[in-house]
């Protein structure tokens, strides 16, 4: 029987010492539960990914020595353990995305990623050459393969292990997160052990990296293909799986979250580590009253604590009393810091300056765009002065239509719900409250009140938007599953807020440029995996 510990961590890109103490007493930790084997994450040596760092040399010849230190000192604190580490390899002048087995303080094998995924968050074509051999070392009489990710997600690196005489395949990975895809993994590497017959381990990274955010959920597949072990998602851990022939044998095995508490934890941990791993000591975050903004104070408080998070309330003549009383109750219950800032002044300012400018023409979106960008350079001042980044409140609804104000609502550093629908804003929200043991911490008010910008009198969101399950509807048709409006309309969503929901998406395009990095959870965000043109005459399928 083979024992082996599967560690899912937190590599932070760069932090090549950092990472070999990380590696190390994750290796002590084995070794003490008497395993043979660690199993680490895909490049958990450099944390992943490391894009164009990997465009210079001395980027790789810092991490050969990084490796070289780790498997002497891994001789002396886990003399009795096999690790088996993802790193960056530069050999014979080709750049590969590897992993070594280290065992008594030297390299006995080396195997090379054969299948480089070029698409969606993707790009490693750009800097690594595919491997094309198979490798399979010998542990205590247990044959393992070893594949690298993308490997398993299609034919052909999981079966030429098999066929090199692996009884059982060790994965590393840094698949990042977006919802329900831990189903898609489990159904992938699924079907390679059916075509084989072999059981599979699965180690997953754990981690926010800029939009990216890696949710770990380590799993291990007995040639039956029934999940033998399963790690929490989002949070680091090491879970042993005995090795018997063709049984997987664990007692780690939680059950696999919500697709609320999914999107939630991975807000909280993409907040929690683009903020720590860039060593910002706070937040400032605008208030308003509405519910993007209160889900957003949420999630950075339950990230950060309370002590790191200063809320701003910034009303003007047009806030309702209501927004204000929702505001400061959530305040009171979350105890974070808080101010109110009156822009009416700023506004009367602005206005006098412009008026000979713009007499004659008569009022429009520009004067409730002053408004938000009034909003945007306070918060801009308190953290220029505090050092404190911006966390921005729009979400991909939004985002999507250009239903924001550059330099307005869309100043900030971060974007915590840039990649969630308003739809799921809702849902998230009623889910934040169902966490609360007392009170809800988001006012019922908050969530059933009509949304609205509150940038003239009455405004609603829907006087410019269509509803926002349609909205939602379109956006996803249109940009994560890359239908045609006549496609989206024969679906049967209404043909007039079609056309008008792709239009406003097309011509946003130079506003989504100029927005803030923010957290991917969906299969398709606003960030890498969305290149258009924003000079772009293609005419849609209509």
């Amino acid at each position: 029987m083979l024992r082996i510990a599967v560690a899912q961590f937190n590599a932070v890109v760069g932090d090549l010492t950092g990472n070999v103490e990380r590696i190390l007493a994750r290796a002590a930790e084995a070794q003490a539960r008497g395993a043979r084997v660690l199993l680490t994450p895909e490049l958990a040596l450099s944390g992943y990914p490391p894009e164009d760092l990997l465009l210079r040399p001395d980027f790789y010849r810092a991490c050969r020595q990084a490796l070289v230190d780790l498997a002497a000192r891994a001789a002396a604190v886990a003399p009795g353990l096999a690790l088996i580490v993802g790193h960056p390899e530069e050999a014979d002048g080709a750049c590969h995305n590897a992993a070594s087995v280290i065992e008594k303080g030297r390299v006995i094998a080396v195997y090379r990623k054969n299948r480089l995924p070029n698409y969606d968050v993707f790009d490693e074509k750009r800097y690594f050459e595919p491997g094309h051999s198979a490798c399979v070392v010998d542990i205590d009489g247990v044959r393992c393969g070893i594949n690298i990710c993308a490997d398993i997600w299609e034919t052909g690196a999981f079966e030429a292990a098999c066929a090199a005489g692996a009884e059982i395949v060790l994965a590393l990975n840094a698949s990042p997160c977006h919802l329900e895809k831990q189903n898609e993994r489990l159904q992938v590497l699924g079907d390679r052990i059916a075509a084989t017959g072999i059981p599979a381990i699965y180690c997953n990274l754990v981690g926010g990296q800029d939009e990216l955010v890696f949710d770990g959920g380590s799993f291990a597949l007995d040639a039956r293909r029934q999940v033998a072990m399963r790690l929490p998602q989002f949070d680091e851990a090491v879970g042993i799986v005995d090795v018997d022939g063709p049984r997987l044998i664990s007692s780690d095995r939680v059950e696999p979250l919500s697709l609320e508490a999914e999107a939630y934890s991975a807000l909280v941990l993409g907040v929690r580590d683009y903020i720590g791993k860039n060593r910002f000591p706070g937040v400032v975050i605008g208030l308003s009253g509405g519910i993007d903004s209160a889900l957003t104070l949420c999630v950075a408080v339950d990230a950060l604590g309370a002590e790191k998070v200063r809320a701003v309330m910034m009303p003007s003549p047009y806030t309702a009393q209501m927004s204000l009383d929702d505001s400061r109750e959530m305040i009171r219950q979350l105890g974070c810091a808080y101010d109110e800032i009156a822009i009416a002044p700023a506004m009367a300012t602005y206005e006098g300056m412009l008026a000979p400018l713009f007499a004659g023409l008569p009022g429009n979106t520009t004067e409730e765009n002053i408004q938000a960008r009034i909003r945007g350079n306070l918060l801009m001042a308190l953290s220029n002065k505090t050092g404190k980044l911006v966390l921005t409140t729009g979400n991909k609804s939004e985002m999507a239509v250009g239903y924001c104000t550059l330099y307005g609502d869309m100043a900030g550093g971060f974007a915590v719900i840039k990649d969630v629908y308003k739809t799921l804003v809702y849902r998230l929200a009623r889910y934040r409250n169902s966490l609360c043991a007392g009170e809800p911490v988001i006012p019922e008010n908050i969530i059933v009140r009509p949304p609205s910008a509150e940038l003239k009198p009455d405004q609603k969101d829907q006087d410019s938007l269509p509803d926002y399950e349609v909205l939602d509807a379109i956006v996803r048709a249109y940009m994560e599953e890359d239908r045609s409006p006549r496609e989206i309309v024969a679906a049967g969503l209404p043909e007039d807020a079609v056309h008008r929901v792709v239009r406003l998406l097309r011509i946003a395009e130079y506003k989504r440029r100029q927005a803030p990095v923010g957290i991917r959870i969906t299969p398709r965000g606003f960030g890498k995996d969305w290149r258009y043109p924003i000079t772009n005459r293609y005419p849609d399928e209509y």
